[in-house]
């Protein structure tokens, strides 16, 4: 044994015996009931204050009840991920506890009750005051019902397999204040160290796994029940996994037994036990040696936080190899379990060092073992895709991606917010993903490799098995730091400011460059700026403290061109303006590409793909579309679309440009300007022109986790329409002022959303406004009401017919915001196409139209899955026309909500209409074929 591995052992060894001198110990005897998914336990908690308080009352976590009802905290957090299992479960699938019996070690009752109607915390009275240093022993007498696995992985399973988590009471963790927190699905139980004894009576079919040290102490004469202890001290979580078939699998490495039931995609043993051997050294070098003899790690481990990203998909698809996909997946899990049972850090509001020190040693990892493996893995080899900048990313550029696509969206979070604030993508995915890569930062700035890596290994082998916190951590660091880096915990750490540098200017002074760089954020992050003679690293210089723009002097050796972070190892939200070239007009290459492309910074890009639309005036329509817009968004994007109609045979079109300004992170927290214009038929060799410019302004409120929008937009909309000299429109050329103010609150359970419309032009004015409202029943069924006002203030649009009116069943869309595949039909298929817009009617009548004012009510429910019933009311009042009642009613068919739907009249006022000739006339749809919202469909639940 080395000196190096002697010191560790010696830390360990110190902690272990410091931790257990004043430990809690928890004794469980528990009774399995396998056809009633129920617990029977009998649990002896013996409390030991190790705080400098006296305590008089003890809180526990007992997060098996947050199972009992939709209305906890959980069952409220999976309706706000829009995760319906649990809402529509059936009571027997639902978990809860029952306590029956609270008592001391002299079996006198104690005052116990759940925390502030909290069902998943409890607390219970003290006999007597607990005094620092002393204990308290209590007595709890209880059932669990075991939820379902369905719902958090985590429960029975539909096999008679049961997988144990939170599944007893456990003291809460108090440090001058009790860390009480519930369940919400976040895996983040703050539990103190204990010594635990289990005795667990379960059907002898059974077999136990867990970390615990295992012995069967007990079998019933008649092979019917068995009773299994187990034991292990200084734990601070006990999962267990009650199986008929032990799905597990065990290698023995560096002294630790590593127990895995983790998908291994048919590798050979000796594969998968050279890189089991290869994680837990690198861990044992990178961290300190593991302090247990057992590391056990799960599917489930892995799923509830699995390596996002093309390993995902189907085995078909995934283009890396089996050996390198499950080693990182273990990597991955390993990894986690490591830190989490050894660092006791609040997980819910101090998780951002354990992530980052998990994310970065994935990284360490990757590049000692697997320097060349891409993002696209093989994939990347491939004629075709290797042209694309995608096949160029290394692996590990995943990480920057996640954290800048958040970033780019304004959903970006600070890493010291609680994890039950963060969004959903930003909780999974994008705040690790910024706290590893923020550590590589910091690397990079500290010129010094070794100096991250012995603050991890310091921090860990100091606090191992301690309750800890990223102060600690902090203060490890800077002890080794002879740069200034409260930048780092003060500004990237803290807030979600966001890093955004480019060189202003650039002026020659004889033999130095005088060199502008600006930081176009509020914060203090430094900058590293390179120079490079030709392709030749020449100097390189890390500026700090950039107040809005700072000079600095480099030497001029022949310097042909500067970068701003050439390594690319800072996490700016964009990196396109990090180029100066010294010897050319054009700072960089202008880049076409053909298909959607990951952003590449080193040139000036553009985008090419075919587009294909359909309308019965062009027929078929093919458009090149021209335009920056890579995978990740940016704030400035254009588009030009030049297009030619096969029908028509006409030269037709589109172009948009629009840029985004985050002015703060809620309230009015961004503005968007945009200008565009179109160009297409609106019926049968007649064009219309299109040009619009609008400002949009988006506000939000400070908890990023609602949905709660509202958004207010002001545009100008001018319309062209050729005259048809057979039939000619009166006003074919208008302009129209637009203000709409839309709010939003979409949720699971309730949805409220409303609309509030003013238009102006020269020959009218009108108002309207719109609420819709959707209810979710405990029975699945739905009920969606809607509301449609509208009156004009000044109509002088006689001349003109109905145009401008507002519409009972299908809005003439004045203003071309639509897409109509027909939309001057008047008969045949297309013109059944409807938007459900102004009066949402489904049904053809005799008053489709208002020209001073209407008031419509629509609703509909389902009758069973996609098959709903519809039905409407309304009243439609025209100038010297009594208001006129009108109603319908039929069947609507969801096939993909507002997507695809198909709507079949029953009654209205035209009666029983589909006894009606010609019904097949009435029937009405809904079609959007734009690729562009169908992949919101996929896409939205992520955030």
């Amino acid at each position: 044994m080395n000196i190096k591995r002697l010191y560790n052992f010696i830390i360990v060894f110190f902690a272990l015996t410091i931790t257990s001198s004043a430990q809690h110990s928890i004794l469980i005897d528990a009774q399995l009931d396998p056809q009633k998914k129920i617990l029977t336990i009998e649990q002896e908690i013996t409390y030991t204050n190790t705080s400098n308080d006296t305590l008089s009352k003890i809180f526990f976590h007992d997060w098996a009840h947050s199972f009992s009802n939709k209305n906890t905290p959980l069952g409220k957090r999976f309706s706000e991920d829009f995760l319906k299992k649990f809402y529509f479960a059936k009571d027997n699938e639902r978990g809860s506890s029952v306590i029956q019996k609270v008592t001391d070690n002299n079996s006198q009752p104690l005052l116990w009750s759940r925390y502030n109607k909290t069902p998943d915390i409890i607390w219970i009275e003290t006999s007597q005051p607990i005094y620092p240093g002393q204990n308290q022993t209590f007595l709890l007498k209880y059932q669990i019902k075991v939820p379902s696995n369905k719902f958090t992985r985590y429960g029975y399973h539909a096999n008679g397999n049961f997988s144990l988590k939170y599944w007893y009471i456990v003291p809460a963790v108090y440090d001058t204040k009790w860390n009480i927190y519930s369940h919400k699905n976040l895996d983040d139980l703050y539990a103190p160290l204990a010594n635990y004894k289990i005795n667990l009576t379960l059907p002898e079919e059974y077999e136990v796994m867990s970390e615990l040290k295992k012995e069967t102490i007990s079998s019933s004469g008649e092979k019917i029940n068995k009773t299994i202890q187990l034991t292990g001290d200084n734990r601070n979580e006990i999962n267990l996994y009650i199986e008929k078939n032990l799905s597990f699998y065990s290698f023995s490495t560096n002294g630790t037994e590593l127990v895995s039931n983790i998908d291994d995609n048919d590798l050979m043993p000796k594969m998968k036990s050279v890189a089991i051997d290869r994680i837990i050294t690198f861990l044992n070098q990178r961290l300190g040696p593991y302090p247990f003899d057992k590391l056990l790690v799960s599917e489930n481990d892995y799923k509830n936080n699995p390596v996002y990203g093309l390993n995902q998909l189907p085995d078909i698809l995934r283009p890396f190899p089996d050996g390198f996909q499950y080693e990182i997946k273990q990597l991955k899990t390993i990894t986690g379990n490591y830190l989490e049972k050894t660092l006791l850090i609040d997980p819910r509001n101090d998780t951002w060092v354990k992530d980052a020190i998990h994310i970065y040693l994935m990284m360490a990892y990757t590049e000692k073992y697997y320097p060349e493996m891409k993002i696209i893995g093989k994939l990347s080899k491939v004629i075709g895709i290797r042209w694309f900048h995608a096949a160029d990313l290394d692996f590990n550029d995943q990480y920057f991606l996640a954290y800048k696509n958040m970033a780019r969206l304004f959903l970006d979070q600070p890493l010291t917010m609680p994890r039950n604030e963060l969004v959903k993508f930003n909780r999974n995915i994008a705040n690790s993903y910024k706290a590893g890569v923020g550590f590589k930062y910091l690397e990079d700035y500290l010129g010094d490799d070794n100096i991250v890596d012995q603050s991890i290994k310091d921090f860990y082998t100091q606090n191992v098995l301690k309750h800890t916190n990223s102060n600690a951590y902090k203060k490890v660091l800077s002890s080794l730091s002879s740069k200034d880096i409260e930048w780092f915990f003060e500004d990237f750490i803290a807030t979600n400011k966001k890093l955004d540098f480019k060189i202003k200017s650039v002026k020659k002074r004889n033999d130095s460059l005088e060199v502008t760089i600006k930081n176009k954020s509020d914060n203090t992050m430094p900058v590293s700026l390179y120079g490079f003679r030709k392709k030749e690293l020449v100097s390189k210089t890390w500026v700090t403290e950039i107040n809005d723009t700072k000079k600095v002097t480099i030497a001029n050796e022949d310097i042909s061109k500067l970068i701003l972070d050439y390594d690319q190892n800072i996490p700016e939200v964009n990196r396109r303006n990090n180029y100066r070239n010294l010897k050319w007009i054009f700072n960089k290459p202008i880049q076409f590409r053909f298909l959607e492309d990951v952003e590449d910074p080193r040139y000036s890009q553009v985008f090419f793909i075919p587009e294909i639309e359909f309308n019965v005036y062009d027929g078929f329509t093919l458009a090149s579309k021209f335009y920056n817009r890579s995978i990740i968004r940016r704030n400035f994007e254009y588009n030009i679309s030049p297009a030619y109609g096969f029908k028509s045979n006409k030269l037709l079109g589109s172009a948009s440009i629009f840029n985004r300004h985050q002015i703060a992170d809620y309230g009015l927290y961004q503005i968007r300007y945009g200008v565009s214009g179109s160009m297409f038929s609106y019926a049968p060799d007649l064009l219309f022109r299109r040009f619009s410019t609008s400002v949009s302004f988006r506000f939000r409120p400070k908890d990023l986790r609602s949905n709660e929008n509202q958004r207010l937009t002001l545009r100008n909309i001018n319309v062209f329409r050729e005259r048809d000299e057979e039939n000619p429109v009166v006003t074919p050329d208008y302009n129209v002022f637009n203000a709409r103010y839309r709010y939003s609150d979409f949720n699971l359970i309730n949805f409220l959303g409303y609309t509030i419309d003013y238009q102006l032009s020269k020959n009218f004015s009108k108002v309207s406004t719109t609420i819709n409202y959707r209810k979710l029943f405990l029975n699945n069924r739905q009920l969606n009401l809607r509301l449609f006002a509208g009156t004009f203030l000044f109509n002088d649009t006689k001349k003109d017919g109905d145009f401008f009116s507002f519409a009972l069943d299908r809005p003439t869309d004045y203003l071309f915001d639509y897409n109509y595949l027909g939309r001057s039909e008047d008969t045949g298929f297309v013109s059944q196409q409807i938007i459900l817009a102004e009066g949402g009617f489904k049904s053809q009548l005799d008053y489709p139209f208002a020209n001073q004012w209407i008031t419509t009510f629509n609703a509909n429910t389902n009758i069973w899955n996609w098959i709903y019933a519809y039905g409407d009311v309304g009243l439609v009042k025209n100038k010297n026309i009594s208001p006129k009642f009108v109603y319908d009613a039929g069947v609507r068919l969801s096939l993909v909500a507002d997507y695809f739907e198909v709507f079949f009249p029953v009654v209205s006022n035209k009666g029983w209409e589909i006894s009606q000739p010609n019904y097949e006339e009435q029937i009405r749809f809904i079609i959007t074929l734009s690729p562009e919202t169908l992949i919101g469909l996929f896409t939205r639940e992520w955030y």
